[in-house]
């Protein structure tokens, strides 16, 4: 039943996967923390941020743990739990990859109608605002802890304020700003009294 259910979810979030990965966190979130529960809020947070330190798009990463956490979970083995990862990584590509063919072709040969044209300026605006959607779901207290001036609060909002600047304001490379994050969140948290 669990390997039915990775399928159908995973292959519904890849049908609505217009933007890419991050317009579809807040989708898999819903999914697999609200709706099946196979993970909690906190590991769907800390696999959003290994998603952006390893290889690949966001939303295969977050589909490949969430299908070997799911299996897992259900009980099996971890041979299945790969079977488990391979089948949600593949099902949340099968449409786009499918889609992207069909519209290839079409649009190769359509691109300058003006239907078209105003069809691709709404999907933009749409996906702005779904990418918009899903950075203000990351902003909850397993990311940034409470705002009673804890470490972890100070730490996060810094951090958090830093990188808009760096990188939005200064064009500092995205990943300047995630290796120094890491680097000032591990010496942060290394000396930290434990909780």
């Amino acid at each position: 039943m669990i390997f039915l259910q990775l399928f159908l979810t995973f292959l519904k979030i890849g049908a609505v996967n217009f933007g890419g990965g991050y317009s579809m966190l807040a989708l898999i979130e819903n999914e697999v923390v609200d709706r099946h529960g196979w993970m909690t809020t906190t590991e769907f947070t800390d696999i959003v941020a290994l998603s952006q330190m390893t290889p690949g798009p966001i939303g295969i990463n977050v589909a490949t743990y969430t299908g070997y956490t799911a299996v897992i979970s259900a009980g099996y083995n971890i041979p299945l739990a790969v079977c488990g990862a391979l089948l949600a990584s593949l099902s949340v590509l099968i449409i786009p990859f499918s889609l992207m063919l069909l519209l290839f072709a079409v649009l190769s040969h359509t691109q300058e109608h003006k239907s078209i044209k105003t069809v691709m300026a709404v999907l933009r605006l749409t996906v702005i605002g779904i990418i918009a959607a899903a950075a203000c779901s990351l902003l909850t207290i397993d990311n940034f802890g409470t705002p009673a001036l804890s470490l972890q609060f100070i730490t996060s909002t810094l951090l958090f304020a830093c990188t808009i600047y760096f990188v939005w304001h200064k064009q500092v490379n995205p990943l300047w700003a995630l290796l120094v994050g890491g680097i000032v969140g591990g010496l942060v948290y290394s000396f930290a009294p434990a909780p």
